[in-house]
């Protein structure tokens, strides 16, 4: 088992005793330019939540694109531009040359914030937290990517762990996924699972896309991995529903899905509604009879705690980190064959509506996630690298 979430003592702070300054911290959130996106969210959320969390304990530096300031209004705090030179695909050419001339450096510390960044500091003094979300390019389904690819990944985010002073992750499952294909070398390993955002506002009507009449929703993207097409046989199990796949939809698994629901004969009983807006999204968590979530690798699984968040059953996929963060609120697929998600979909749904207070919990599960307690959860780790290099200078 991994070892959890780190705590940061009350009344510690990483304050570098030498100095007698908070020390600086680089936070990189160059992913928030795509600020529709998971890790543009983990990003944003993550990004003002330390803001406020580290009050007294680290400065952070926010390594940000020309304008990505707009998303911490009225927010004072240091940043570094993000630029082509600073890819590590440039520095490391450069650092062997540089290095014995640079000065002592002015940050404490690096955090890289997901696997895939391109950016690490021109300076290898500089100690690096390193964030791996998912493994999802080796748990794709049979369309996923060639072997070469997969191997050149790994490769790369092995890199980075040799790069690193500490590694987290978003969940359990990802960690034993750490353990497993990568070498840590001694290196600590820490869980800080993500936050959940309160919900924006429903759109006060029901979209226009969306017929009069129950139906199950899922949400997400269409990607191969997201299962969707198997939600296509459990619909035609239940008269008088429609599915609402609510998500981008121009992708050649979307244009699959279209294709699959005109042979099935589903047109009038399954809506991809493409890309909606945030209220719209959120009038449909709150609106639908029950949330499907067929996903066969998911780093975490946000869908399922947004709809936990709006007291509504969940029929899910038993697959990577989702019954880690569904716990026991979750109702699960054994298989994929339609009639069996059928009765998972049926007894799930009939239990959460006898039970009064299963709407509470749901809720009350979806709570326990929160960006306030991730910052921690990171500042804990920020931290515990910092007071090992002073142990170790």
């Amino acid at each position: 088992m991994p070892p959890v979430q780190p705590s940061l003592p009350s009344g510690t702070s990483p304050r570098l005793a030498a100095s007698g300054r908070f020390p600086r911290v680089v936070i990189d959130l160059e992913r928030i330019r795509h600020i529709n996106c998971g890790l543009g969210r983990f990003s944003l959320h993550l990004g003002r939540e330390l803001l406020t969390a580290s009050a007294g304990l680290v400065e952070p530096v926010f390594f940000l694109p020309p304008g990505a300031e707009r998303h911490f209004p009225g927010m004072p705090f240091s940043r570094l531009l993000v630029s082509p030179w600073k890819k590590e695909q440039v520095q490391r050419m450069v650092r062997p040359f540089v290095q014995p001339v640079l000065p002592k450096p002015s940050m404490a510390l690096w955090h890289t914030t997901n696997q895939m960044s391109r950016y690490l500091p021109l300076d290898g003094r500089v100690p690096v937290v390193l964030t791996i979300h998912d493994f999802n390019f080796l748990h794709q389904c049979p369309h996923g990517e060639p072997t070469w690819e997969k191997t050149r990944k790994l490769a790369d985010m092995q890199r980075k762990v040799d790069r690193a002073a500490a590694v987290v992750t978003i969940s359990r499952f990802v960690a034993r996924d750490v353990e497993t294909l990568l070498d840590l070398r001694g290196k600590p390993l820490h869980v800080v699972p993500n936050g959940l955002a309160l919900p924006p506002a429903a759109s006060a009507q029901r979209p226009a896309m969306i017929p009069p009449g129950p139906f199950l929703l899922t949400v997400g993207n269409a990607l191969p991995h997201k299962n969707f097409h198997v939600l296509l046989g459990l619909v035609a199990e239940l008269p008088g529903r429609r599915l609402v796949i609510a998500g981008k939809k121009a992708t050649p698994y979307g244009a699959f899905l279209e294709r699959e629901v005109t042979r099935l004969g589903l047109s009038e009983r399954v809506v991809l509604t493409g890309e909606v807006s945030d209220g719209d999204r959120q009038w449909l968590y709150e609106n639908c009879e029950a949330f499907a979530f067929p996903s066969l690798t998911e780093g975490f699984g946000f869908p399922v705690l947004e709809a936990m968040q709006c007291g509504k059953p969940v029929v899910m996929s038993r697959r990577t980190s989702l019954p880690e963060v569904a716990g026991d609120q979750g109702y699960f697929f054994d298989s994929f064959a339609a009639a069996s998600m059928a009765a998972v979909y049926r007894d799930g749904v009939a239990a959460f509506a006898a039970d009064p207070a299963a709407p509470a919990r749901a809720r009350a599960h979806a709570a326990r996630f929160s960006w306030a307690e991730t910052a921690r959860g990171y500042l804990g780790v920020y931290a515990g690298v910092l007071r090992s290099r002073q142990q170790a200078a």
